[in-house]
């Protein structure tokens, strides 16, 4: 019997190591058309020879795409791009992340830098993919959040934080705000906090974790058309749990999309 994700097109992002190669690879076995995306042109096609070399994955199944999120010129490109090529898009998996520095650091575009990679430019990527992404029944936004969002707060007045700058508050704030934004009404979303595994944010939670592989699944779990989801939920791996307070709150989500569409240049 053919997997219900055979045929449909799901676009992951960071998807050159970690839980996000794992995710390309075991959806594109279940024979999803994948939008493998990386950093750079390189990064992005290294990743997807690699995946077609050591997996039964043939390569039509795999896209390489390139956008580096710490310029949001280069996720608008990403974005019109995807909606030429693919203007229908089944799933978006907003999965790119990195740990924050442990000095402050702006982007060209002005924003704290954990703040842009792993929220802002999800924020924008899926505003500018709504139209696609909203068509079909099982369309869906996955967000890779963290059970890190529990201890985080969004410094309105400082969401840069230049004033006060901690490495784990903004890497915490940028996962608050990225589950936050699975509430929003625009397209059907999920958060997913796929477990401590062993990736390159290791460093953030401790020593040890299970495999990527072993995350993924969390994450292609809920790509299945099969599994029905709830706009705004959030699951801790498997299982469907309550997010911070801060995620469901309505005041928060409208406030969150007035600051993010202020931080991205778009008017609301």
């Amino acid at each position: 019997m053919p997997s219900p994700l055979s045929g449909r097109t799901v676009l992951v992002t960071g998807a050159t190591s970690g839980i996000g190669y794992e995710t390309a690879r075991q959806l594109a076995e279940r024979g999803a058309l994948v939008l493998l995306h990386g950093r750079t042109a390189e990064e992005a096609r290294a990743a997807t020879d690699r995946l077609i070399a050591t997996s039964s994955v043939s390569g039509s199944l795999v896209r390489p795409l390139a956008a580096d999120f710490a310029r949001l010129e280069e996720v608008e490109n990403l974005a019109h791009g995807v909606v030429r090529d693919h203007p229908r898009l089944d799933v978006l998996v907003n999965n790119a992340a990195i740990a924050a520095p442990e000095r402050h650091t702006l982007t060209t575009d002005g924003n704290e830098i954990a703040f842009q990679v792993n929220f802002l430019a999800h924020y924008l990527l899926t505003d500018l993919l709504a139209a696609a992404l909203t068509g079909d029944p099982g369309g869906r936004v996955v967000n890779v959040s963290s059970s890190l969002h529990r201890t985080a707060a969004i410094q309105w007045n400082d969401p840069q934080r230049i004033r006060r700058y901690s490495r784990l508050a903004a890497y915490a704030q940028s996962q608050l705000a990225l589950t936050v934004f699975a509430a929003d009404p625009r397209v059907t979303a999920v958060s997913v906090h796929p477990g401590i595994c062993e990736t390159g944010l290791l460093s953030v939670y401790g020593n040890e974790g299970d495999s990527a592989a072993e995350g993924a699944q969390h994450v292609v779990r809920l790509c299945d058309p099969a599994t029905g989801i709830v706009n705004g939920a959030y699951y801790d791996r498997s299982e469907r749990v309550s997010p911070a307070a801060a995620a469901t709150d309505d005041r928060t989500i409208k406030r969150l999309n007035k600051l993010a569409d202020l931080l991205v240049g778009h008017t609301a």
